[in-house]
């Protein structure tokens, strides 16, 4: 049985069945395009392309008051699906999404600008603070806390302030900024502009601020701005160096040379400011010459000897006689049997008061 009338009119059935076909229905948390219809100070409609508007009213009005006032009539956003159809017939939607999309966009363009933001305060855990900044979360690292507020972060939960923002990753939702480079902008520029100063190669006074067990970060004076950089603990001492500690202490006044100034960071040497005690090495051990020296290292094949600081040369454990036992402290005679300044190598051997049975 067909539902068409003989002239080929669709029926009345068929209207309806079409206009069914036509409605899209909608499932809660769905993000859909919507076009806002009528604005009024207590809701917006907007036109979703179903079979009824989309109203976003009450707390969801409440909470995107600031976005829906840039809101006119026309504009076209995407909402959220809260609940998808209503006894009354219509759909609940959100901003919230919208208001994300909008903030990720203008986060980027704060980025590329340095254009600082307004934040408001969370929370302070171990690693730093957390902050909502347009209606994101996002994260100032402890080492991006200016000095006052590094002292009582607590003091800016629940309030208003500004900063920079650093890193922006929408795809990890990830917001990194800094309260530094704005409450202590003016420190922050002297110091880049101290850094642009500063020329690898360069021998610079500075005093120890921090040691750890990778080495010590030193300050040096640039005129009158003070720069930061960091002495690997490789870079201490020309001599072999267990813990940072033993050779430096903070507050220690040193001389450092730059060895790279590179990303706003220096790498620093104090070992590569004083002269290389190879460079004498020549004019103080010669072959057959006897010494004394402490022993630094015990390996399977000799023992190390420091013969001056940074300078080590070594017994091979051929040389050593079986009944003899060497411990790491002890004091040595030897006699120098080679050396060679390039491969930075002296050989030994044990200045001995009597032969041993078996030694040869």
């Amino acid at each position: 049985m067909t539902t068409t009338k003989s002239s080929g009119e669709p029926t009345m059935a068929d209207l309806l069945s079409r206009a069914k076909s036509k409605a899209q229905t909608f499932i809660k948390g769905q993000r859909v395009p919507a076009t806002v219809i009528s604005k009024s100070d207590t809701s917006v409609i907007f036109d979703i392309g179903g079979k009824s508007e989309g109203i976003v009213k009450e707390k969801g009005y409440t909470d995107a008051k600031e976005f829906i006032g840039t809101l006119k009539v026309g504009d076209e956003v995407l909402v959220t699906v809260l609940v998808p159809e209503t006894r009354e017939g219509t759909t609940i939607v959100a901003l919230k999404d919208a208001m994300k999309d909008i903030s990720w966009k203008v986060l980027e363009e704060d980025k590329k600008s340095g254009e600082a933001v307004p934040v408001l305060g969370k929370g302070v855990g171990a690693p730093g603070f957390v902050v909502d900044v347009l209606g994101i979360e996002g994260f100032i690292p402890t080492s991006q806390l200016g000095r006052e507020v590094a002292a009582n972060p607590q003091s800016l939960i629940g309030k208003y302030f500004k900063a920079k923002v650093m890193e922006v990753d929408k795809s990890n939702n990830k917001v990194v900024l800094s309260e530094k480079e704005i409450s202590e902008a003016g420190d922050i520029a002297a110091s880049k502009k101290a850094l642009a100063g500063i020329k690898e190669g360069e021998i610079y006074e500075g005093v120890a601020t921090t040691v750890a067990p990778f080495g010590a970060f030193v300050k040096i004076k640039v005129g009158k701005a003070s720069v930061e950089g960091l002495v690997h603990v490789s870079e201490l001492s020309y001599s072999r160096v267990n813990l940072p500690s033993d050779v430096i202490k903070e507050g220690d006044e040193v001389k450092v040379k730059v060895l790279a100034s590179r990303d706003g960071k220096l790498a620093l040497s104090i070992k590569q400011a004083k002269v290389d005690p190879w460079s004498e090495v020549e004019k103080k051990f010669k072959p057959e010459d006897k010494v004394t020296g402490k022993v630094v290292r015990i390996s399977d094949f000799g023992a190390f000897i420091e013969l001056t600081p940074g300078v080590e040369g070594l017994i091979h454990i051929t040389k050593i006689p079986p009944t003899q036992k060497l411990t790491v402290g002890q004091e040595v005679k030897c006699v120098v049997e080679e050396v060679n300044v390039k491969d930075k190598r002296i050989a030994l051997g044990l200045v001995l008061t009597s032969i041993p049975v078996g030694y040869k």
